[in-house]
């Protein structure tokens, strides 16, 4: 439990137990044709070529062998009209589960979905915030509040708001291209929707350290109050494309909520209703911060976002 799975045959991260071994999408779609269409493969090396995640493609043969070689069952291979009664009876047994309230199983694809975002997740959202270290100025000390009626000078904490909300904005960036669908879309799309969801995703992001109890933000060694920051996507080509890529996602998640036990009634519902919420603040947080974007407090790359 929480080790990452292994391919047997390349080493690529694997989705789970396929023809009796753990093996990636790639190598259990590559030994089911091979198999199926009857292939006779020939190495035109030594027979004994290194199969990798980079080499897999270079020797059909070789890739077969190994497959065979870790396990890989010839006889657990299911005929074209056997997977399709197969899919009938899933949708079937799906269709009975629901009207008991019984949530669906998340599809493969959708598990392979959600691993991708949990582990782009991981490596680049920094949960304890140490990357706001290096930020210029910086708020007051955690818990610590200004005496009465007093608040911040909220020009001087503009360099720092700035310097924050570039690390965040790198982070999703960062985020975004470890998604391959969003990797597959033309350059000028991913501009647009980085420059149409970026403030978006900070926003969720920030909130997911805000602490009821003392009403401040707490990230890591810095805290943040209410006082500190007093202060439809154009340009895209692709948008039939887009609309089925986030059509996916919202199905995913959706799946994701309903089989969760711990999950509240309606969360799925209630998260739909706060995005609209959200493009308010984002608006609002943009006409801000072009009404100073004449500071020198701006930082290139927010500038970008906000453009």
């Amino acid at each position: 439990m929480g080790e990452e799975k292994i391919c047997a045959v390349c080493g690529d991260r694997a989705t789970g137990y396929h023809f009796h071994v753990m093996t990636c999408e790639g190598c259990k779609g590559f030994f089911r044709r091979s198999i199926s269409k009857g292939v006779c493969f020939t190495c035109p090396f030594t027979r004994n070529c290194t199969v990798t995640k980079a080499k897999r493609r270079q020797c059909q043969a070789c890739r077969l062998q190994k497959c065979l070689a870790v396990g890989m069952r010839k006889d657990m291979i299911m005929s074209e009209e056997a997977l399709q009664m197969r899919r009938v009876l899933r949708k079937r047994k799906q269709q009975e589960r629901e009207p008991a309230g019984e949530p669906a199983e998340l599809t493969e694809e959708q598990e392979q979905i959600i691993s991708i975002l949990l582990e782009a997740h991981k490596r680049h959202f920094d949960s304890g915030f140490s990357q706001f270290a290096h930020c210029r100025g910086g708020p007051l000390a955690p818990l610590q509040s200004l005496p009465g009626d007093m608040l911040p000078d909220i020009f001087s904490m503009l360099p720092h708001f700035a310097d924050l909300s570039t690390v965040l904005i790198q982070q999703v960036i960062k985020f975004a291209k470890e998604i391959p669908a969003f990797r597959s879309l033309p350059i000028d799309d991913q501009i647009s929707l980085l420059k149409g969801a970026t403030l978006e995703i900070c926003q969720i992001q920030f909130n997911t350290v805000f602490n009821e109890e003392t009403k401040a933000w707490e990230c890591g060694q810095h805290c943040y109050t209410i006082q500190d920051g007093a202060l439809d996507h154009p340009g895209i080509t692709q948008r039939h494309t887009i609309d089925q890529l986030q059509e996916k996602m919202a199905l995913t998640l959706k799946s994701y909520i309903d089989q969760c036990s711990f999950c509240p009634r309606l969360l799925y519902a209630k998260l739909l209703l706060l995005l609209t919420e959200l493009r308010t603040l984002k608006v609002e947080n943009t006409r801000q911060i072009l009404h100073i974007q004449d500071l020198t407090a701006m930082t290139p790359l927010l500038s970008e976002i906000i453009s």
